[in-house]
């Protein structure tokens, strides 16, 4: 009787193991978040930007906004929203599938977010996990392993990439996707 408790006892404390082995899944994306993302997160599936009632899908760096009765997707920001600053403004996390889909209730559970400047984009974070991004000013250090990066390139106390004769670069040192296409969503591709 006595082997068959212990035996019984081992099989549970198995079982429970292995259930809690299975449930350990760490996901993350940040070498594919915009540097405009805002930091402390290391996964993101998209972001919903309150202020321009839209969506970016990280995975595949896509915009998704309803235009003409329809989701539309695109891999370039429509000029409508140019004006806007993308570092700034604030930024929701949405791990939910397809929450476009769902615009109405994102719109009202985040609309108090709206004009609000509380978070600090992945660009300027000093936090080395960030420096696996390309464009990241201190990118250059982390591909290179050493400190300083690359000499041509010095980031400025805005933390802004600069030219080594102290003038901002233009774009802030990133390259501007010039993919315009734009389809009909029906879901990221």
């Amino acid at each position: 009787m006595k082997t068959l408790l212990i035996l019984a006892g081992l099989l549970v404390g198995t079982s429970l193991h292995q259930t809690s082995q299975a449930q350990v899944n760490v996901n993350i994306n940040i070498g594919s978040q915009p540097l405009w993302g805002p930091t402390g997160y290391d996964y993101v599936n998209y972001y919903y930007l309150p202020d321009l009632d839209i969506y970016y899908y990280v995975p595949l760096q896509q915009w998704i906004y309803f235009d003409g009765g329809r989701w539309i997707t695109t891999t370039a920001l429509p000029s409508r929203y140019n004006s806007y600053d993308l570092y700034r403004m604030h930024k929701v996390v949405i791990n939910d599938q397809q929450p476009y889909l769902h615009n109405a209730t994102y719109r009202k559970k985040y609309a108090s977010f709206k004009g609000r400047y509380d978070q600090s984009p992945i660009r300027d974070s000093r936090d080395s996990k960030y420096y696996v991004i390309n464009n990241h000013p201190m990118h250059n250090q982390a591909v290179n392993g050493r400190p300083g990066g690359n000499p041509e390139i010095q980031v400025g106390r805005n933390g802004s990439p600069q030219a080594q004769n102290g003038r901002p670069q233009a774009n802030g040192g990133h390259q501007e996707r010039n993919d315009r296409a734009q389809n009909e969503h029906r879901g990221p591709r």
